[in-house]
C-alpha cells in the first residue's frame, strides 16, 4: 500500500530551522498548540529532529538557557521513513510518535504521516455507515487456513475486510477477523459459523457493530436459526 496519500507535505507543516533558539522555539509551539513540531536546516531540506513543547518546559523549570539552539533538545532524529516505505513497516515504526517524518528518495524532507492520519485509513475497514458484522474465527493458523475460511464464508456473504491477528510463532491459536456488509442477515451469518464450525474453525465472537453489541461470546449463539 503507498502511504503517499496519507502524508501531509511540507508547504502545509509549521517547522522550525535549526537556527533558531529555544526560545523561538517555544513561541511558536504555543502560537501554533503543536505539543512539536519537525526541525529542518536551513535550507528546508534536512531533517533534524523534532522539537517538543514539554521538553521546553522541562528546560525551563529547570533553569535552562532558552537562547541554546533548538537542537539542543531535538529528538527523534533517526525516527524517520521513506516515501516508498511499506506501510506494515510504517504501523510499527509509527507507534510511540504523533507523527513521523517522511523522507523522499532523495532523502529530503517530504513531509509527515500522523499516528491519527493512519489510525483513520485503518478504521475505514470498520465503517459503522457499511459494516454489520465482524466474525472472530479461531484456529490453529496451519497452511491454507484462511483460504478454506474464505471459501466457507464467500458462500454466504461478501467479506468487506479481513484482518489476522497472533501471527508469532509461538502462538498456538490464530484469530481471523471477518467484516461484513451492514444488510447481512442474522440468519445468513448463523448458517455460516454453522458451516465454519463443522469444518473444524471455531467462531468466538460475533460483533453487531449496527446495534454495538456482541451477539455471541460462548456456544450460546443460535446456530439453528
Amino acid at each position: 500500500m503507498l502511504i503517499e496519500p496519507l502524508v501531509t507535505k511540507k508547504d502545509a507543516l509549521t517547522t522550525v530551522p535549526e537556527t533558531a533558539t529555544l526560545k523561538e522555539a517555544l513561541a511558536i509551539l504555543e502560537d501554533t498548540g503543536f505539543r512539536c513540531i519537525p526541525i529542518l536546516n536551513e535550507s528546508g531540506q534536512l531533517f533534524r529532529g523534532n522539537i517538543y513543547k514539554m521538553h521546553l518546559y522541562r528546560h525551563i523549570a529547570q533553569g535552562g538557557d532558552m537562547t541554546l539552539p533548538v537542537t539542543h533538545l531535538l529528538k527523534n532524529a533517526t525516527k524517520t521513513i521513506n516515501i516508498q516505505s511499506p506501510f506494515f513497516k510504517v504501523f510499527f515504526d509509527i507507534r510511540d510518535l504523533p507523527y513521523i517524518s517522511v523522507l523522499d528518495e532523495n532523502n529530503n524532507f517530504y513531509g509527515i504521516l500522523t499516528h491519527n492520519r493512519l489510525l483513520g485509513e485503518l478504521s475505514e475497514a470498520w465503517n459503522i455507515d457499511v459494516s454489520g458484522y465482524v466474525l472472530t474465527v479461531t484456529s490453529p493458523g496451519g497452511q491454507g487456513e484462511l483460504a478454506k475460511m474464505s471459501k466457507i464464508i464467500a458462500r454466504y456473504a461478501s467479506i468487506l475486510g479481513c484482518m489476522t491477528l497472533d501471527a508469532k510463532k509461538e502462538n498456538f491459536v490464530r484469530r481471523t477477523l471477518f467484516t461484513f456488509p451492514a444488510d447481512t442477515e442474522q440468519a445468513v451469518i448463523a448458517k455460516m459459523v454453522k458451516h465454519l464450525e463443522k469444518k473444524g474453525f471455531t467462531v468466538v465472537e460475533i460483533d453487531d457493530l449496527q446495534n454495538d453489541k456482541i451477539l455471541r461470546d460462548t456456544d450460546t449463539f443460535p446456530t439453528n436459526m
